[in-house]
């Protein structure tokens, strides 16, 4: 058995390319957004608070990335959870968990190696402007 193992994770270049998309999306759609990307263990990588924006989005945009990392978007994760009582009576009381959209996992083949988190817009903007963020991924 190994005593250490090896993870990926989302390098800072990317991290930048991301938050410039999303928010090039967010002026095209004429709203401001905060734009978060967390790495795998759920740490700020690269960070963007537009003019205008809500300071309470600057908490949210982290929080729908790090509920990201579960490997779900957040619009999916009350789905995941809502059918099992105790995860829906337990999860409102475990910080940084955002069960709203906005927060999109970053893959690199099968492992989440990051997330994005975008909030200040209605939810349909802010996960338009984070799939713009993941769309520059390639």
């Amino acid at each position: 058995m190994a005593d250490t193992f090896t993870k990926e994770s989302i390098t800072s270049s990317m991290a930048q390319k991301m938050v410039a998309a999303a928010v090039a999306k967010a002026e095209e759609l004429g709203v401001g957004q905060v734009v978060a990307i967390l790495d795998e263990s759920g740490l700020l990588k690269a960070f963007c608070r537009m003019e205008g924006t809500p300071l309470v989005s600057i908490e949210v945009s982290q929080n729908k990335a790090y509920t990201a990392l579960f490997g779900m978007p957040s619009h999916e994760f009350f789905d995941f959870i809502k059918d099992d009582p105790a995860l829906v009576a337990g999860v409102p009381h475990i910080p940084r968990i955002a069960t709203f959209g906005g927060g999109l996992p970053i893959r690199s083949g099968d492992a989440v190696v990051g997330a994005i988190g975008v909030s200040g817009g209605t939810v349909e903007q802010d996960i338009a402007c984070a799939q713009a963020g993941l769309d520059a991924l390639g």
